[in-house]
């Protein structure tokens, strides 16, 4: 794609984290419409949220560690005709709150938006307690809700801004570390729409989808494949819900196999959703990258998702096995 970061395979390409885009899009989102409002549960600050609460302090409520009463504040606050934005570590919300997400936002399908940073077991040193590797699962399955995974932070940005314009339940899934920035501002962004990121000189024979910051490592594993006389073809699927069935359906029939790659359980997650849509539409030998069944533990970020097999080498793995299955 021509609009990516013209820095991306250089070793000094620029890193951001990705929550920095939420915190980012909130507050010019907040300056275009002052029905939006803010929530965090006393991580203002690691979540971004900063941002927005020192410009608008009267449009920002601290509700402390009480991340269930955060949920059903700002589904009150909606039907007022506000829109909340709430934030917290994702292992807390949706995860400590889903109840509320469930019953309070979704049933009633109120204007929330749901942030959910320090996703994924690239937390880091914070341990498995911390570590979020199932909230996409239990955020996809709820009715009315719409899930985004931002592979960077100037998409993450674009999202926030997205979800503010839309109506309805979003929850948008954030990672802790500065990873590298893959798009630009130019780069095209719309929710339920994924995007090819990485395009192989010769007819890709699998496509890799993958999600927020592992869009990288699936980019760098596609092009050390090529020296290798392997081509793959990777697409960026920013909207986890609703999937866009259609890019994902056009790339297992164009390749005819498919590796998906998430910072998060295989189960349930990304992996099951692209699953489901080739189980109906194209069947195609698949292959899983991600976490298999396991909780977090703590270690520097990189050493972790090299423990738990998300790194360069074993994207490269799973393609050579997909494509000896098909």
């Amino acid at each position: 794609m021509d609009t990516l970061n013209p820095k991306l395979f250089d070793t000094d390409v620029e890193q951001l984290p990705i929550r920095k885009g939420y915190g980012d899009g909130l507050l010019q989102a907040g300056k275009e419409d002052e029905r939006i409002v803010a929530l965090c549960a006393d991580l203002t600050g690691s979540t971004m949220t900063s941002t927005f609460s020192k410009v608008f302090p009267n449009r920002f409520v601290e509700m402390g560690i009480g991340e269930q009463s955060m949920a059903s504040v700002a589904s009150g606050m909606a039907a007022m005709g506000k829109i909340p934005f709430l934030a917290s570590y994702a292992m807390f919300s949706p995860g400590r709150n889903w109840e509320q997400i469930r019953t309070t936002i979704c049933y009633n399908d109120s204007n929330v938006k749901i942030a959910g940073a320090h996703a994924g077991v690239s937390v880091g040193p914070d341990g498995g307690t911390h570590q979020a590797v199932e909230d996409i699962a239990i955020t996809r399955v709820i009715p009315r809700m719409t899930v985004i995974v931002p592979c960077d932070a100037i998409e993450a940005k674009k999202a926030t801004l997205a979800a503010a314009k839309m109506t309805g339940p979003v929850y948008i899934r954030l990672a802790r570390e500065a990873t590298p920035v893959i798009t630009t501002e130019a780069t095209p962004f719309a929710i339920g729409k994924a995007q090819q990121v990485f395009t192989p000189k010769e007819t890709a024979q699998v496509g890799i989808i993958a999600i927020g910051a592992l869009v990288y490592n699936a980019i760098m594993a596609a092009r050390e494949l090529e020296t290798e006389g392997i081509y793959a073809a990777v697409m960026n699927l920013g909207t986890v819900k609703p999937i866009d069935e259609e890019a994902v359906v056009a790339l297992a029939k164009d390749t005819g196999a498919v590796v998906t790659v998430e910072e998060h359980q295989v189960a349930c997650g990304v992996g099951s959703a692209v699953a489901e849509v080739l189980a109906k539409h194209q069947p195609a030998p698949i292959e899983f990258v991600g976490v298999h069944d396991k909780f977090g533990q703590s270690g520097e970020p990189n050493e972790l998702i090299e423990q738990y097999g998300m790194g360069v080498s074993h994207i490269k793995e799973a393609v050579k096995k997909v494509i000896a299955r098909k």
